[in-house]
């Protein structure tokens, strides 16, 4: 497996074959709180004049190496190559005409300008808030309670008529998203505003051990009885996660709405769970 360093001297000397304007790059390699393993990307930017001429041949990507597999994926004025190499290493590399600069820039937490002899990026500074969690207001707290509890519903319905995917994609993908949220503001509510990364990945950081395990329980999603027993964990889980918050930060928590959510689902799980 090529190096840090030899990986850099291939992105810089491809830049400079391909007379690029600059190079920049950003994701966890550029994050010192994150830990070194082979798993970690190359996200790089090509700034480019040439755009049309690059994206029409592209056999010029050849230079990085051998590709086990790889992605084209347009993203506004961007064009995105995603390439795994069959060393194990792993560039994402965006081709960004420079005039849209402020386009990429708005799409990352942060970078680190590796090559910019024309100072394209200097007006520019990195959003490194953009996964910064802090402490939740009222009405952020009372929008998130609400959509957790509507959307246990459709976990309800897809776990009713026996749909897996429906009900796991609504399980996963919005209700335990919205708990995480919840867990975060706990983290805030205690330290203040806090970075917790791309989805959620330094948040149990913050957090008592038991807790990650705890919300780890929850990801079995192997059977239609496991979504069963993960909706109704997680339901409680969060039901009690917001009653502490609320009474963290003297919010108004809505028990009762909770408590019949809790009751329409068992009563419905019961009755058709099972057919």
């Amino acid at each position: 497996m090529r190096t840090e360093a030899e990986m850099l001297d291939v992105i810089l000397k491809t830049a400079e074959t391909l007379q690029v304007e600059a190079v920049a790059m950003s994701g966890s390699r550029t994050n010192p709180k994150t830990l070194k393993d082979e798993f970690q990307d190359y996200d790089v930017v090509y700034l480019v004049e040439n755009f049309e001429e690059l994206i029409s041949d592209l056999s010029w990507i050849d230079q990085f190496g051998k590709r086990i597999i790889e992605q084209e994926v347009r993203l506004g004025h961007r064009r995105l190559f995603l390439m795994l190499f069959e060393d194990g290493n792993r560039i994402d590399l965006t081709l960004c005409p420079k005039d849209y600069i402020q386009e990429w820039i708005d799409s990352e937490a942060g970078f680190t300008v590796l090559e910019d002899p024309e100072h394209l990026f200097e007006p520019y500074s990195p959003n490194i808030e953009r996964y910064w969690i802090s402490p939740a207001s009222e009405i952020d707290f009372e929008k998130v309670c609400n959509e957790f509890w509507w959307v246990s519903a459709y976990v309800v319905k897809g776990i009713c008529r026996n749909q897996v995917i429906y009900a796991t994609d609504h399980l996963y993908g919005i209700c335990q998203q919205e708990l995480l949220k919840l867990l975060a503001w706990q983290v805030a509510a205690d330290k203040g505003t806090v970075d917790v990364g791309k989805n959620y990945k330094y948040l149990f950081n913050y957090l008592p051990a038991e807790k990650e395990k705890e919300f780890s329980s929850l990801l079995d999603f192997a059977s239609l009885d496991k979504i069963i027993q993960s909706l109704f964990a997680t339901m409680e889980l969060f039901h009690q996660e917001a009653q502490r918050l609320a009474q963290k930060l003297g919010f108004d928590y809505d028990k009762e709405v909770a408590e019949k959510m809790i009751e329409y689902a068992e009563e419905r799980v019961k009755k058709f769970g099972n057919n």
